[in-house]
This record gives structure tokens, C-alpha cells and sequence, in this order.
């Protein structure tokens, strides 16, 4: 059955699968796993954390440090494990990096202290350490949080089969929609889109971008929203087998958009990223980031940091974008001390 989304709403909905990590921010404790692709399986050589005195795990003159990423199908995996290859390349730590279901679960993951480092969206970094924006973090600010640096535009991508009718936003009013993961970044976005531009009847689906993939294979969904720096691997792989479209975010709504949230920007898909996709596409798009806690030492986090921004070189993903330059471009939060460190170098 269609449900009406109210403001109220759906940030109650984006909240749900985040609490019980935020639960323990005050005193530690589980997060209650994490809901990446992979059912939250970590990638690193000893597959979990040992914690020692200064908060990292330690095997002999190695530091242990988890780093959260997001579902497999979406960019912030595939970039975090080159991450991992480039700290361990250039450190004495080494990265075990977890697919999740991404920013509002890995600033819980941050909050109480099992994830050292986090890939988040600027909106859902600035929404937790203000303790606002959605219910999660209404009045209960993550005051630990602190920003490292950020990387590349976000693109949200609505993305059908051609087919469906669905040409605009406004179509979708009636449709079956895979809004992502509980609780993640991409669900808050979408709703944000959704209500901005009047959209209030639809039935809401939630699963990692590879799921919402297959849902589209087998017509259980109409159209899913997918956030993630272009060419996102889910939807290319979706593009090999169906014929897609990605539905623009153009005109008054994208600017609708952008009047109900500042953080949301102008964005293009350039024609040819995705099989069969041959004009640019606008949309809009926000930022994705490096997040910390203040609890991890100074020292560890501008090594981790002139690792990766002293490497950039030897990434394959989002080159176009990633730099020290530009690292500071859209942080919404304040800069732990090791990442000032780097940058005031």
C-alpha cells in the first residue's frame, strides 16, 4: 500500500537502523553489525580489531585500524580498500575496511568507537555533530565526530528501465521505490528529493544498491535512488543487461531541491558513463568525505591523512576530483587536530 511521507516521517524512517549503534555512544559497545552487500564481512588480513591502550588495534609493530566504507555495489568500497592498499604502502598501520550500510551507520560505527576512520556524506556529517537535520541525531549531537577530508561529489542517481514511463521525478507519485539502505545517506536523500518536489504517495523499498539492482531486473521496483561518485559499479552492471534510464533532476525541481537543503549541488552524468546512457543527465549531488573521532591520536590520523594525500596518484577512483587542494572543499565539520596538521603543513 502507498505511504504518505510527512518531513516527520521520514526522517524517523532514515533513523531506525542507526539507533542501536548511536545508543552506546556515551559508553561504548555493539553497533548491531553492519548491512553492506557482503552481510558486513570485513576485508582485512585478520578479519576483526584488537583494541589496545591507545584505542588501535596492535600485532607486534603493526597498528590495526577499521575503517567503514559502504555496500559493495556503491564507490566508497572499491576506494576504500585502494585507500587501504596506499596506507599500508606508506604506514606501519594496516586498514581493515568494512562494507556497511554507509553514512548515518558509519557515524554511529564512529561514535562509539568501533570504526577508527568512516566514509560519510558532508549533509549527514553536519546533520550529527549539530544534532540535528533527522531524528537520529535530533538533540543528541555526535560531539566526537571530526572531519578529515573530503573527496568527490556524490551523485545522486535515480535510475529505471526504460519501459516503466518513469521520465521525470514527478512520475514517480504511485511508484514502488528502493530509497537504499535503512537508515543510510542515500535513504535521507531521497526523501529529502521526494518531499522537496511533491511527491508524497509511493511505496518505499530499502536494500543496497546491488539489491535494488536485481529488484529492477525482476520488476519488483520501479525507479531507486543510488548516491555515489559516477560510474557507480551496480548500475553499470544493470546497464549490461537492461536497458536503463536515468531520470533527471532538472529545472524547478532540481532547484525545489536545492532551496529545501544547501548542501545539495548541481551535477551531470556525462553521457557514455553508463551503456546506453548516451546524453549528460543533471541531477544534483552532495559530498563524500573522510570522517574520524577526536578519540584516535593526533599522530595516527596525519599519517593516515598524508598517506592518502601524498598518493593520490595511485588511485584509479574519482582522480578527477580527489586532491589536497581541494580537500577542504565542503567540510561541514570541524578538522580533527592530525587532519589540520597535514593541511596547515
Amino acid at each position: 500500500m502507498a505511504r504518505k511521507y510527512s518531513r516527520r516521517k521520514f526522517v524517523t524512517a532514515a533513523s531506525i537502523a542507526s539507533v542501536v549503534g548511536l545508543a552506546g555512544c556515551s559508553g561504548g559497545g555493539d553497533d548491531g553489525g553492519d548491512g553492506g552487500d557482503d552481510g558486513g564481512n570485513e576485508t582485512g588480513d585478520d578479519g576483526g580489531n584488537e583494541t589496545g591502550d591507545d584505542g588501535t588495534g596492535t600485532n607486534g609493530g603493526t597498528q590495526r585500524l577499521s575503517w567503514h566504507a559502504g555496500g559493495t555495489g556503491g564507490t566508497y568500497f572499491p576506494l576504500s580498500n585502494e585507500i587501504k592498499t596506499i596506507v599500508e604502502e606508506n604506514t606501519d598501520f594496516t586498514l581493515n575496511v568494512q562494507s556497511t550500510g554507509a553514512s548515518v551507520e558509519n557515524v554511529g560505527s564512529l561514535a562509539n568507537g568501533n570504526a577508527d576512520f568512516a566514509l560519510i556524506q558532508n549533509d549527514i556529517a553536519f546533520f550529527a555533530k549539530n544534532g540535528t537535520g533527522i531524528d537520529t541525531f535530533q538533540d543528541r549531537p555526535i560531539e566526537n565526530l571530526m572531519g578529515v577530508a573530503t573527496l568527490y561529489p556524490e551523485t545522486i542517481t535515480l535510475v529505471t528501465l526504460q519501459g516503466t514511463g518513469i521520465q521525470t521525478v514527478d512520475d514517480l507519485a504511485g511508484a514502488t521505490i528502493n530509497t537504499g539502505d535503512l537508515g543510510s545517506g542515500t535513504q535521507v536523500n531521497a526523501l529529502q528529493i521526494l518531499e522537496a518536489v511533491g511527491v508524497q504517495d509511493f511505496n518505499e523499498q530499502n536494500t543496497s544498491f546491488s539489491q535494488a539492482a536485481d529488484q529492477l531486473r525482476n520488476g519488483d521496483i520501479d525507479a531507486a535512488f543510488v548516491v555515489g561518485g559516477w560510474p557507480v559499479g551496480a548500475i553499470e552492471d544493470l546497464a549490461t543487461t537492461n536497458n536503463i534510464n536515468i531520470v533527471p533532476i532538472e529545472g524547478e525541481d532540481r532547484q525545489a531541491v536545492k532551496d529545501a537543503a544547501d548542501w545539495f549541488a548541481d551535477d551531470t552524468i556525462p553521457g557514455g558513463t553508463y551503456s546506453g546512457v548516451s546524453s549528460d543527465v543533471d541531477t544534483v549531488s552532495v559530498q563524500a568525505m573522510i570522517a574520524t573521532n577526536e578519540s584516535v591520536p593526533e599522530s595516527t590520523v596525519e599519517q593516515v591523512t598524508a598517506a592518502i594525500f601524498d598518493n593520490v596518484d595511485s588511485l584509479t577512483i574519482k582522480t578527477q576530483f580527489i586532491s589536497r587542494d581541494s580537500a577542504q572543499d565542503g567540510m561541514s565539520i570541524e578538522l580533527h587536530p592530525g587532519a589540520a596538521a597535514y593541511f596547515d603543513a
